[in-house]
């Protein structure tokens, strides 16, 4: 009888509150007598197609935060490779030190704004924050560092018809440590810890680990949550991420992460009555963050492939990449022979 209040509370808490566009977000952190793996599982779900195309930039190009007015100036420091969207702005990417970092919808999100930061603060475009991160740090610390000691405010295009781009976002470098951002009433808000390995979407992470703490009382192999909703697949992804070997190679590694992130994944077709948001997955990632390869499959494709930065010139000067991924079909395996120059993507600031 407790069992079955307890499933009922958790399915009125579930059907009010989480009503949130679909991605999930694993790290994974293994360690055998081999080699030692940190890796990063990530799933993209919308409602509408999202064309991702995926660009490998080089050091020494010259970016700035928004087109005019207020403005971060910078050169990048560290070579990535990113996933980008509508050819317009950064989705997720992985640098040569081997940070990585992962925007994801979350539809409380509150951005400092112009009006809300003193005047002269610099704006930030949403399109082009994770490839600040990633080209100017190393790590999750010195990413903490400048943080704490820099404020700047947001500007968030819209998409897909008006869409705002309301984010939160995970930062995971080689020691497996993870930094949250969340963006709460216009402030931003940062969790850090090595035990921070997975991330959905809403409620914000501190109401999320509450739920998830519900359910490590009743014990996944009892029973998981078994919906698309974004608190379900917290609670599952986290109940198989610490219930996997560890003591594995990056190929073991590699392949049970894979299988997580289909478990969180939300079938292709799949509609949640009355609630067109929850959508299907049309991508996942994993990114390898000491062997320096970026993994990608559509779900639409019958085969994975990935991009090897260990193998690409970065150096200053170098060109940038790009991936046309429009005939993804055709891409199987290292497909960095298929990279071609680019003047790189235009952001929608």
């Amino acid at each position: 009888m407790k069992m079955r209040k307890f499933i009922a509370a958790a399915a009125i808490l579930a059907g009010t509150v989480f009503t949130a566009y679909p991605c999930s977000r694993v790290v994974m952190q293994a360690d055998s007598l081999k080699d030692k793996s940190v890796m990063v599982g990530r799933t993209l779900d919308w409602r509408t197609p999202i064309p991702t195309n995926i660009y490998v930039y080089p050091r020494g190009v010259d970016r700035v935060s928004m087109p005019t007015g207020p403005r971060l100036e910078w050169t990048s420091k560290y070579g990535s490779v990113l996933a980008v969207s509508y050819d317009g702005g950064t989705t997720e990417g992985m640098n040569e030190a081997g940070l990585v970092m992962n925007g994801l919808f979350c539809k409380g999100s509150v951005y400092p704004s112009t009006e809300s930061t003193p005047a002269g603060t610099p704006v930030m475009s949403m399109a082009v924050l994770v490839n600040y991160f990633l080209d100017n740090f190393s790590n999750v610390d010195e990413v903490q560092n400048w943080l704490e000691n820099n404020q700047f405010a947001i500007n968030g295009a819209t998409f897909d018809g008006g869409t705002v781009s309301l984010l939160h976002f995970a930062l995971t470098d080689r020691s497996g440590v993870t930094l949250v951002m969340e963006f709460v009433g216009g402030k931003l808000t940062m969790y850090k810890g090595y035990d921070l390995t997975v991330l959905t979407n809403d409620p914000t992470l501190n109401d999320m680990q509450a739920i998830n703490n519900y359910w490590k009382q009743v014990g996944g192999t009892n029973m998981l949550p078994g919906t698309v909703r974004s608190a379900d697949r917290f609670v599952r992804g986290s109940f198989f991420i610490n219930h996997v070997p560890k003591n594995v190679d990056s190929k073991r590694a590699l392949a049970e992460l894979a299988s997580i992130m289909n478990n969180v994944s939300v079938p292709m077709g799949y509609e949640l009555p009355g609630e067109p948001n929850v959508s299907s997955t049309q991508w996942r990632s994993i990114s390898d963050l000491y062997g320096l390869k970026y993994h990608f499959k559509f779900a639409d494709s019958e085969n994975g492939f990935y991009i090897d930065l260990n193998e690409l010139l970065l150096k200053p000067g170098a060109p940038i990449l790009k991936l046309d991924t429009t005939n993804h079909d055709n891409y199987y395996g290292n497909v960095n022979k298929y990279l071609k120059k680019s003047e790189g993507f235009k952001p929608m600031y």
